[in-house]
């Protein structure tokens, strides 16, 4: 469903009751990429990635095309930074009962301050319920970066919230493939490099892969179905460097 023909956002339910949010965007070379946020319609509605602030618009008017943007009770965000956090005020604005949701780190070096609303802060494996959704909370500091990152997981249908990861080129035309996105998101990695490649980095993901996710939520790109516990110890296997 196309909701704004200008900036050609569109939404798609890419799980039961999950809805991926996309923006396409040209950077000035020509190169295509996007923008998703992911809905999770329930008693208690959850919004994972905010968009930047300029994005607001169109991001808003896509969920109001799912569902009142009033009835938002979460707005979810992995780790500090203008694409999962920049519009977070405009929302809350909009939705009175809505809270910010993130790590405990988070909350205590930026969304405490920065945020109109004081945040739910969620520990490491805490679960939370939607309603008929659970979703759990997984700190994963640095992976793929930031001090305060952590990434959600839907346990009711086996869907990962998994950010940055898998991040791939192009506009995400596609909003569920079961086709390669690890060579592409390998291949647009290489030249500038977002992961940390922490210590604990190898660990983390291999941590994540043990949930055996079913459908990976990409923030970049298209969203994925498969055998996520496979797809994750193959990146695992990609950007861990020998020590």
């Amino acid at each position: 469903m196309i909701t704004n023909p200008h900036t050609r956002t569109n939404v798609h339910e890419i799980a039961d009751g999950i809805y991926r949010i996309n923006t396409p965007i040209d950077f000035p070379d020509g190169q295509g990429f996007s923008f998703n946020q992911y809905l999770l319609v329930d008693d208690e509605p959850l919004l994972f990635h905010t968009g930047p602030r300029q994005l607001f618009p169109t991001v808003s008017e896509a969920i109001a095309a799912v569902m009142p943007i009033e009835r938002l009770r979460y707005v979810g965000l992995s780790h500090f930074e203008a694409d999962e956090c920049g519009a977070l005020n405009l929302l809350l604005a909009r939705a009175p009962a809505a809270v910010p949701l993130c790590s405990r780190i988070a909350a205590m070096v930026s969304i405490t301050d920065q945020a109109d609303r004081p945040p739910r802060a969620l520990a490491d494996g805490e679960q939370l319920m939607l309603g008929r959704h659970t979703i759990q909370w997984f700190d994963t500091p640095h992976v793929p970066h930031g001090w305060d990152c952590g990434l959600l997981m839907d346990t009711t249908s086996a869907t990962f919230f998994c950010g940055d990861l898998f991040t791939q080129p192009g506009h995400g035309e596609q909003a569920l493939t079961e086709g390669d996105i690890l060579g592409p998101s390998e291949a647009f990695r290489q030249p500038l490099d977002y992961f940390a490649h922490a210590p604990q980095t190898a660990a983390t993901l291999a941590r994540l892969a043990q949930q055996q996710p079913q459908t990976l939520a990409c923030m970049h790109g298209s969203a994925w179905r498969g055998d996520g516990g496979a797809l994750l110890r193959h990146l695992a296997e990609a950007v861990v460097v020998p020590r």
